[in-house]
């Protein structure tokens, strides 16, 4: 990770950047958190950035088949991709064509929101000790679905198997938007999604939520009354983060000039009652915060799964 510290902050003169719309690769679904994330940014890029931005979804290899484009892009500032942790969890796998954390340069943190552990509303069980009690009584009964092998929600089942002595089969899917549609349809049973896709399902009563990642209960009042899995006695507390990278070598001036504009898209009054609007936190980084956080996160992840065996588990379902 030892490049991935060194923000520059040399301020170089911009000519007419940006001359044209800026791409933004989203590496999942359409209709997911990330991808709403996004499509949030891009309804003020006009006005902040003085082009449009052009959302483009490149779902597959839990995010590394986007990743990979915006790490292989030009570096004239006309390619940039929407980040989420998993990320930081492909890079500790060792097995993707990139290193993330040094490959790209973040230049803003959009959001951090927990995950929640949905299950359909129609399930027996009221509370995760109910579920887990199931998964004991009914080994491989149940399914998890997640956003692809190795993948952030992925990683939390792991976590969740482990600390709780069950074993729930995964059934992986290329994003949110496919995982939610199996939710519901009854092809898998539970599963770590974000707060964005799934309101809409709480709200209409088909979709219950059993406990939240984050160290504390979210504001929200439609889960405030869900328990973080800390409270529970299980010992997972991580929140997923979104936010906007660009490929390492980009000029320092241009890097600057999308970090001042994206700064002042995330600060607009209008863009936080829309990301508030679909149940997304706003919680503004910007490059040198961002980047002590991905090597934070980074380091804090290797060591939960060094500790539990996921790491080397991952590694070897990956070979």
């Amino acid at each position: 990770m030892g490049g991935c510290g060194e923000v520059e902050v040399v301020a170089l003169p911009v000519q007419k950047y940006p001359e044209k719309p800026i791409t933004v690769i989203v590496p999942y679904n359409a209709g997911g958190g990330l991808d709403l994330t996004a499509r949030s940014l891009e309804k003020l890029a006009i006005k902040h950035l003085g082009q449009p931005l052009t959302i483009i979804n490149k779902p597959g290899g839990a995010g590394a088949i986007g990743w990979n484009e915006v790490a292989a892009a030009p570096t004239d500032g006309y390619t940039t991709g929407a980040t989420a942790s998993e990320l930081l969890l492909l890079s500790l796998y060792e097995s993707g064509k990139y290193n993330y954390i040094t490959a790209l340069s973040p230049l803003a943190q959009v959001t951090a929101v927990p995950m929640l552990l949905a299950v359909q509303a129609d399930q027996p069980w009221q509370t995760l000790s109910d579920m887990v009690e199931y998964a004991k009584k009914h080994p491989g009964k149940l399914k998890f679905g997640n956003n692809g092998s190795g993948s952030f929600p992925h990683i939390l089942c792991e976590m969740l198997n482990h600390d709780a002595g069950i074993q729930i089969e995964q059934v992986p899917f290329s994003g949110a938007g496919e995982t939610i549609p199996a939710l519901l349809g009854g092809h898998i049973q539970l599963a770590f999604v974000s707060p964005v896709p799934i309101k809409e399902h709480v709200k209409s009563g088909k979709v219950k939520i059993l406990a939240v990642t984050g160290k504390q209960r979210m504001d929200d009042p439609l889960f405030a009354q869900v328990p973080t899995l800390k409270e529970l006695g299980i010992d997972i507390t991580i929140d997923n983060w979104h936010g906007i990278a660009v490929p390492k070598e980009t000029p320092v001036a241009v890097k600057n000039k999308l970090a001042e504009g994206l700064k002042a898209i995330i600060n607009d009054p209008e863009f936080k009652e829309n990301m508030e609007r679909v149940g997304n936190k706003v919680e503004y980084l910007g490059p040198q915060e961002s980047t002590d956080k991905w090597i934070d996160d980074s380091q804090k992840l290797q060591k939960t799964l060094q500790e539990s065996g996921i790491l080397e588990q991952i590694k070897k379902q990956k070979k």
